[in-house]
């Protein structure tokens, strides 16, 4: 059953003019890092997290000091993401963009792994926990940019933009609306799209759930790779059931077999 429908999701992916990837928590754990709210979720496992999730972006808006000397008083409870690489299905991706056939990646994940795999055209819907964002003119910085505990330590956080605009993190918090430049890029691509592939994601978190539904109603092909069923499943044109790291190199042979028989 699953050799059809790789088959069939090659033929798709061969047929399409403007495929674009979208990419949730599934990418990332298969790279080792951990998810929010799985059976060994963050949040699952340490409910204050969650709660401390909630808070960070009004304490942003009403004390940006207070609230880079609380980032920067307790570590991430990601870890150093700067230590993951890549797996096969980041590699895929990037590859079936090297060929012309995938156009865009619109990722809910923060760790930069597509990037790191080779992918170009890559709309970080969620931001980028690599980055620093303005949201006074939305200019973004390499966060290495900035000796953070430095300016901690001589007092003169937050870091600035150039407008003067106080910096926060890229990634979106609870609350934050989603970058107006990332939110307008990926609807382009969503409405540009005639394959969605959707891979990863739980379908659940909005509005970022909303772009396959578009895609669909546009008359997209939409094609799955997920480990289990979601409200995205019934609307499929195509299901392929198993971990993305595994499903979407075996895709891409696919498509590349058929692609040389074709000449």
């Amino acid at each position: 059953m699953l050799g059809e429908e790789l088959e069939r999701a090659a033929r798709y992916l061969l047929a399409s003019r403007h495929a674009v990837a979208l990419t949730g928590a599934g990418m990332s754990t298969e790279s080792g890092i951990p998810d929010f709210r799985g059976p060994s979720g963050i949040w699952t496992k340490n409910p204050e997290e969650e709660v401390r999730a909630y808070l960070l972006y009004p304490k942003f808006l009403s004390d940006p000091r207070g609230y880079w000397e609380e980032v920067l008083s307790r570590p991430s409870p990601l870890g150093d993401l700067g230590r993951y690489s890549p797996n096969p299905g980041h590699l895929a991706l990037a590859e079936l963009e090297r060929m012309g056939i995938l156009k865009a990646v619109i990722t809910q994940n923060i760790d930069d792994l597509h990037r790191k795999a080779g992918s170009v055209r890559v709309l970080e819907y969620h931001g980028n926990a690599f980055k620093l964002r303005c949201l006074r003119c939305g200019s973004r910085y390499p966060r290495e940019e900035f000796d953070l505990e430095g300016m901690r330590r001589e007092g003169k956080l937050p870091p600035r933009c150039r407008c003067g605009g106080p910096l926060k993190s890229d990634v979106v918090y609870f609350g934050e609306p989603i970058p107006e430049d990332v939110m307008r890029e990926s609807l382009e691509e969503v409405e540009r799209c005639d394959l969605a592939l959707v891979c990863g994601t739980s379908a659940v978190v909005y509005p970022f759930a909303r772009l396959p539904l578009l895609a669909k109603e546009r008359g997209a092909k939409l094609v799955e790779v997920n480990l289990e069923p979601t409200p995205l499943t019934e609307l499929s044109d195509c299901s392929l059931r198993g971990k993305v790291g595994e499903i979407l190199p075996a895709l891409l042979e696919r498509v590349k077999a058929l692609k040389d028989k074709r000449g």
